[in-house]
């Protein structure tokens, strides 16, 4: 059988990968539905594992096709999920607004993500079910906002029913990580003019010490 050309894979400029954390329940699985598929479901099935969708997007004149992945909450697959770490340019952390508890496991997410994920991998919270009524509403939006400024990381409040802001988050971290990797992209070859100047300048000096020690 015939090879695919090889302008096959050229459909887009980047491959981002990016992955979703949090605990069970927080509605990972909702929001990557709502921004892969545009539907949103109330039946809730929790993630066996791990689990991943696609999207390709434009993002300032550039096509980008992003690799999502949903992992499992609970703790039973733990060990699964860490080995997605990696790989992950870019990770979302979510939890549900209306669930203190989930808010406060952010920090041992974040533990997990130093442990096991590349060190410039880009971050975003994201504090879901942001369309719940206000008297379920059990972390105010100020705290969330207070976290994210810790951690130097960008704070978004979502609600993958009402698709509030689920657009602007995926494509939030995916710009910055385009950036990130065109910044990466140039640099090889500036390194590679500075260590063409290094030789240069090596090959220079060792011609005159050659000539005066003659």
């Amino acid at each position: 059988m015939a090879a695919p050309p090889a302008r096959a894979r050229a459909d887009y400029d980047y491959l981002i990968k990016l992955l979703l954390i949090g605990d069970s329940g927080v509605g990972k699985s909702c929001l990557l539905l709502r921004f892969s598929d545009g539907s949103f479901t109330t039946s809730f099935i929790t993630t066996i594992g791990i689990d991943f969708k696609i999207r390709t997007v434009e993002l300032d004149g550039k096509r980008v096709k992003l690799q999502i992945w949903d992992t499992a909450g609970q703790e039973r697959f733990r060990t699964i999920t860490t080995a997605y770490y990696r790989g992950a340019m870019g990770i979302l952390l979510v939890y549900d607004v209306t669930d203190e508890s989930s808010f406060n496991n952010i920090r041992n997410w974040i533990r997990n993500i130093e442990q096991h994920a590349s060190d410039n991998v880009n971050k975003v919270l994201v504090g879901n079910k942001a369309d719940m009524d206000e008297s379920k509403r059990a972390v105010p939006t100020a705290k969330g906002q207070a976290l994210a400024d810790e951690y130097g990381i960008k704070f978004f409040e979502t609600s993958a029913k009402t698709n509030l802001n689920v657009e602007q988050v995926f494509f939030s971290i995916a710009r910055d990580i385009k950036q990130r990797l065109s910044e990466t992209d140039s640099k090889p070859e500036d390194r590679l003019v500075n260590i063409r100047k290094d030789q240069g300048a090596e090959a220079s000096e060792s011609q005159k010490s050659a000539c005066c020690g003659s």
